[in-house]
């Protein structure tokens, strides 16, 4: 189905410590977390709140482990700061991501994002919403980041999200038509696109030549049904286990393998479900994601 020379498979720290909500996890250290990716059988990861600030400590540690990072979480303010100070912030994150041998960069705008804010994330009424020359500017932005990004060999990959200025299909559709495909790609995540009520097939489909990373997300289809019906923030709904591992959820993910296959997709497929670790714990749930990828895609 994959090419294993071409495809990794990766999990992000954030199920064992959350950085939205730090106090999830505070008693898991850096080391036990990247040894316990490890131990479930993953290659790479991607960075999170405890991670070693030094790209060379942190590189150390994980080929100890046999393990790299494969990207990070970069939070741009294309909307509201001026473009000199993204792009310095961005060149700075570029920087670390390179030392530690990474070529990918997850970016999500998050000018007046609500998804850590306490208020409901799926009525729609406190969701940002951009106008015309927001739009623009945007856009604009993303494609000059990820020029960028590019001159430096690394791929800039737009991560659509909750409560934020792409969440929606047709967010995600304005955005794909009026960026640059040498410059920007989609960081598809399938759980974001389900929780918003989106086919997430289809996204795939639809995009599968400009999909520069993949976030593996299973979602818990009565917790968002709770999530709406009690108007949960997006922070509650977290805490509350609308996400989970693959396999573990509602999320249909035999379709989206053969899809990225098909499509001779290469990179990153990492498991990313942000759970409080004290209801589900890491080891166990990383565990029961090596093995369903394994068993349905022979990785």
């Amino acid at each position: 189905m994959f090419d294993k020379e071409k495809v990794f498979l990766g999990i992000a720290p954030i199920g064992w410590c959350n950085d939205d909500m730090p106090e999830l996890g505070a008693e898991n250290t850096f080391r036990q977390t990247v040894s316990e990716m490890a131990l479930a059988g993953f290659t790479g990861c991607e960075i999170g709140n405890k991670y070693p600030k030094d790209p060379a400590v942190l590189k150390k540690a994980l080929q100890m482990r046999g393990m790299r990072i494969a990207s990070r979480w970069y939070s741009s303010f294309l909307l509201t700061r001026p473009f000199e100070e993204e792009a310095a912030d961005f060149l700075a994150n570029l920087d670390f991501l390179a030392a530690v041998g990474a070529n990918r960069i997850n970016v999500s705008e998050q000018s007046g994002s609500i998804q850590g804010k306490d208020v409901p994330v799926l009525t729609g009424a406190h969701k940002p919403v951009m106008d015309d020359r927001q739009w623009d500017r945007f856009c604009d932005g993303l494609n000059r980041l990820g020029a960028l990004a590019s001159d430096r060999g690394f791929r800039l990959c737009y991560h659509h999200h909750m409560g934020t200025v792409v969440q929606t299909s047709e967010e995600t559709d304005r955005m794909m038509a009026h960026t640059d495909e040498r410059y920007v790609f989609l960081c598809y995540d399938t759980g974001h696109f389900t929780f918003a009520g989106e086919d997430p097939l289809a996204m795939l489909k639809k995009y599968a030549g400009r999909i520069g990373h993949v976030h593996l997300k299973d979602m818990r289809l009565d917790v968002v049904a709770k999530a709406r019906e009690n108007r949960w923030s997006f922070l509650q709904a977290v805490r509350n286990g609308a996400f989970t591992v693959p396999g573990d959820g509602d999320v249909d993910f035999d379709p989206v393998f053969a899809a990225l296959a098909e499509a001779g997709y290469t990179g990153w497929l990492l498991v990313e479900a942000e759970q409080d670790p004290a209801l589900a714990d890491p080891l166990e749930y990383a565990i029961k994601a090596r093995k369903y990828i394994r068993e349905h895609t022979g990785l």
